[in-house]
């Protein structure tokens, strides 16, 4: 797009050469680090800081031109002046998807959005040229910048959407256009905002709002909440799960450690055994998922086998990390009831001593005291050697697991601060250490931490 296609496509005002409005951008970027020659920077205006500030810097590593809420005072290079950079990304991203002939794989879910995401990449790149969201750009910000990242040789974007409130899941379906929807399920995330499962239901299903005439919807049908949606835009949805009357099923399920899970899976009338690398019974149902989009878009069982045994695991997202003396678990990127306790049922079947160490989830409202003790009297039922639970949300954790009375050991620390003191004399060689918790406890120097023992 050039200069000029994203001034129309915003409503913006473009200031500047003439000759250069016909320009095309490279690429879009926000982070003024990462600025480059003919790259469009957008300035928004953040909670630490303010992208207009970087201007002549970014014009100094080559930027073609800026999007802008505010007149810059000495005008380093062209510039396109809008009234909200956050609202001017999502309306260019609108329009360049509606540019573009791929198709848009979007996945939602209260948990295992990324994991999903992940598993359908890995099948669909069997068979195509597939982008996929990266890290965590599936907000309001991140969907249209992974959008841009597009090129003509992508013929399918696997796009991530995450939301914590009412309407923002109407505005990415705005933007992504998807033609195929995935839901992984509802669970207990974001009932600050949302308040309940039926609440989290109404939001994740403003998906449906902008699919494509001819799209698919995948639902896990397991899942109490989703099985009860019959039919969208006259589209009858497509259910996957562990029950043979679903269209997509698996059955012979075998745990195979921290080795992976073992399944088979069948659809249409056939069928194949696979060992998805990554422990879980989750994985399963995210292997379903992936054959269900992968049987949409025209792949064979045996391609489908394949980009499910290819798929690899995500820093932060049940990482298997082994040092000289432990194995660690980093699930560290986020956490929820659930996959609090789908974490812990793997953990379990570690050979080695099992240890835990879990932090606060975040965005549980009135119910999160009550929602942290569960965890915590999960974690006894399972029977983990030691529990560490540190935040101040997880008193309610480790008392919940004292009372129950089946861990050998448990532990509370207030913050990372107390943790790292206690850390050392706390676990042992050989042991299998579960590191997780919501994103904003940091959990990730826990990580570093244990890989320095």
């Amino acid at each position: 797009m050039s200069l000029s296609q994203i001034a129309k496509a915003c409503q913006g005002i473009y200031y500047g050469d003439k000759d250069k409005s016909e320009t095309e951008v490279t690429s879009i970027t926000t982070d003024s680090r990462k600025a480059e020659d003919g790259c469009l920077f957008v300035a928004v205006k953040g909670e630490r800081a303010d992208g207009h500030r970087f201007l002549p810097q970014v014009f100094e590593k080559g930027a073609l031109g800026a999007l802008v809420e505010v007149k810059p005072e000495n005008q380093p290079g062209p510039y396109i002046l809008v009234d909200s950079t956050l609202q001017a990304v999502k309306d260019i991203a609108e329009y360049y998807r509606q540019q573009l002939p791929v198709k848009v794989v979007g996945i939602t879910g209260s948990v295992g959005k990324t994991s999903t995401k992940e598993i359908i990449a890995s099948v669909l790149a069997e068979k195509y040229k597939v982008l996929k969201t990266l890290g965590n750009f599936n907000n309001e910000l991140g969907l249209p910048l992974t959008v841009f990242r597009l090129r003509e040789e992508h013929e399918i974007a696997v796009l991530e959407m995450g939301i914590s409130d009412f309407g923002e899941m109407h505005r990415l379906s705005k933007v992504a256009k998807p033609d195929i929807c995935v839901l992984t399920n509802i669970g207990l995330c974001h009932l600050e905002f949302l308040k309940s499962r039926d609440g989290i239901l109404k939001a994740k299903s403003e998906i449906f709002d902008y699919i494509a005439e001819d799209g698919k919807i995948i639902l896990n049908g397991d899942d109490d909440k989703l099985v009860t949606i019959n039919e969208i835009k006259g589209i009858t949805p497509i259910f996957f799960g562990v029950e043979s009357g679903r269209e997509v099923y698996a059955d012979h399920i075998i745990p195979r450690g921290l080795k992976g899970i073992q399944c088979e899976i069948h659809a249409g009338g056939e069928s194949f055994q696979a060992v998805v690398p990554i422990p879980g019974y989750h994985m399963v149902l995210n292997a379903l998922a992936a054959t269900a989009v992968g049987r949409t878009l025209g792949l064979s069982m045996e391609e489908i086998k394949t980009g499910i045994e290819k798929l690899e695991s995500l820093g932060g997202r049940f990482h298997i990390i082994e040092t000289d003396t432990i194995t660690i678990v980093d699930d560290c990127y986020n956490a929820s009831p659930s996959s609090m306790k789908a974490s812990l049922d793997v953990l379990k079947d570690a050979q080695q001593r099992k240890a835990a160490i879990l932090g606060d989830m975040f965005e549980l409202g009135e119910d999160a005291a009550m929602l942290h003790a569960e965890v915590g009297a999960y974690a006894a039922e399972h029977k983990i050697d030691l529990l560490i639970c540190v935040g101040e949300m997880s008193k309610n954790m480790a008392q919940a697991a004292k009372e129950a009375g089946g861990c050998q050991e448990v532990v509370y620390a207030e913050n990372l601060d107390c943790l790292t003191e206690v850390l050392p004399g706390l676990i042992k060689k050989g042991d299998t250490v579960l590191v997780k918790a919501s994103h904003g406890m940091h959990f990730e120097n826990v990580v570093e931490k244990l890989r320095e023992l």
